[in-house]
């Protein structure tokens, strides 16, 4: 199904993207939760979302979403178009709300061709050797997603597999949201040999009381303010957990948090 015919549908007006109409989405996944998005979004879908957040369109964007659709209205904040625009993401706007654009959407799935065969980057494996150290700081929602984002494009350039690439993208996003939301401050350790990719997130905050309780679906601490942005649903470390082949969490209340993710290539 072509964006274009879902904007013909919603009757939504464009604000970036307008040359990237004529991509294929595989599926429509209508959603507020954004860590809902990560943890079962499907890549080259489109999200339909009443929030207008940079995060949204952030976490569409881990989740190798081609588009957002944001609903009711609502016009992008805190430099979601943006972003948008620097990752080839088509960003649109309806009237209708969410109920409403699934109606339509169906109307039109019935008459969806087959969906269009994607290339499939062959991973590099000679000669891999990276190594990289990002800075987050907490509370800091203006930048949040920054850190996972560069770790997408440099994984991107070095070729590896835009699946095993996802899964890195979607489980550091989850990291780094982590240590926005509960920690002062936080570094992100990037390392990429030929068999693997290390990412290691170490903050600096309250830690984690009970990291066997912090790691069950549903389980969550977080404010209102941060479920009013899509997050906090409790599936940040199960999302981890799921994506990464290996995991280790150590915390210690009062001090910090330590995530040790690992990827085989």
């Amino acid at each position: 199904m072509k964006i274009e015919k879902i904007k013909e549908a919603l009757d939504a007006s464009i604000l970036e993207g307008e040359d990237l109409l004529e991509a294929s989405v595989d599926q429509v996944y209508a959603s507020d939760l954004m860590s809902d998005v990560l943890a079962f979004g499907k890549p080259h879908s489109i999200l339909l979302t009443g929030l207008a957040t940079r995060q949204a369109v952030i976490s569409a964007h881990m989740a190798e979403f081609n588009g957002v659709v944001l609903l009711r209205g609502k016009k992008p904040k805190d430099g979601a178009e943006k972003f948008a625009r620097e990752n080839s993401l088509v960003l649109l706007s309806t009237e209708l709300d969410m109920y409403d654009a699934c109606i339509r959407i169906d109307s039109i799935k019935r008459k969806r061709h087959s969906p269009a065969k994607t290339e499939t980057v062959k991973p590099v494996r000679e000669e891999i050797l990276l190594s990289h150290e990002f800075s987050i700081e907490g509370n800091d929602f203006a930048d949040a997603g920054m850190v996972s984002t560069e770790v997408k494009s440099l994984l991107k350039k070095i070729g590896l597999d835009p699946v095993l690439i996802r899964r890195v993208a979607i489980s550091t996003y989850e990291g780094e949201m982590n240590v926005v939301m509960h920690a002062r401050r936080g570094k992100v350790y990037l390392s990429v040999s030929p068999k693997i990719i290390e990412v290691v997130i170490d903050d600096e905050g309250k830690g984690i009381p009970d990291v066997e309780l912090a790691m069950q679906k549903g389980f969550t601490t977080a404010t209102e303010e941060m479920r009013a942005m899509g997050f906090g649903s409790g599936m940040g470390l199960p999302n981890i957990k799921k994506n990464s082949d290996e995991l280790k969490v150590e915390s210690e209340v009062g001090k910090g948090t330590r995530l040790e993710m690992r990827f085989f290539i």
